[in-house]
């Protein structure tokens, strides 16, 4: 083995300043060398290890920055009055673009089938389509008055045999909870009707001497 290789091994003993030179001083019998303690592969590993670094701290960065300015989710509330079992409910049911489990079983219950009790998971579609009602009639968080929400087979066939003018459809969205009957204290049924109609978003169906519009989120159409 020669001087040079044990010189080397016993290296630490002998720098001279690692961190000014890009090599190691160390002494020897044929006199000074000089041991390379980074060559250029290294170098460059080192250099782009540092610039992926840089990247990713600067996406974090950017990232957060976008956050904040974002600011909180927008929140989606309804007020709601029942006519039939006098309740009331105040919630938030969405907060951005996701809807709040909670929130919506809440709903679901609130509109179930006053007659049987009978509760179905309504479409989510039909709570943003009041939300964005009142918001179009420059009323937004305002209570709207419930007429009918969910109704069971048994209901429907009940209110459609009642009379035969009731206007009750075989095939009601009722049953399948994408209909609900509302009316707007301070609100006329022919401008809750037409702010219905502008949204474009399923069946309107006027009923002035009941004093109601029925919304769904079926096919567009009207009656």
């Amino acid at each position: 083995m020669s001087d040079y290789s044990a010189l080397d091994r016993d290296i630490g003993h002998t720098l001279t300043c690692p961190v000014a030179h890009l090599g190691t001083t160390v002494s020897s019998p044929d006199g000074i060398r000089e041991v390379p303690m980074f060559t250029p592969k290294r170098a460059l590993r080192i250099f782009s290890l540092m610039l992926l670094s840089s990247g990713l701290i600067l996406a974090s960065l950017q990232a957060a920055s976008a956050n904040a300015a974002e600011g909180p989710l927008r929140e989606y509330r309804l007020r709601l009055f029942h006519t039939h079992t006098n309740e009331r409910i105040n919630i938030v049911y969405r907060r951005g673009d996701v809807y709040i489990p909670e929130a919506v079983n809440r709903l679901d219950q609130f509109l179930r089938d006053h007659r049987t009790g009978d509760v179905r998971q309504l479409d989510e579609r039909l709570f943003d389509l009041l939300h964005d009602l009142s918001e179009s009639l420059g009323k937004p968080g305002a209570e709207i008055d419930i007429v009918c929400g969910y109704r069971t087979p048994w209901s429907n066939e009940f209110l459609r045999t009642r009379t035969p003018l009731s206007g009750v459809a075989v095939h009601s969205l009722h049953m399948e909870g994408e209909a609900i009957d509302i009316r707007m204290p301070g609100v006329s049924t022919s401008r809750l009707r037409n702010a219905a109609l502008i949204l474009h978003r399923g069946g309107v169906g006027f009923y002035p001497t009941s004093q109601f519009v029925h919304v769904d989120v079926g096919r567009v159409r009207r009656w």
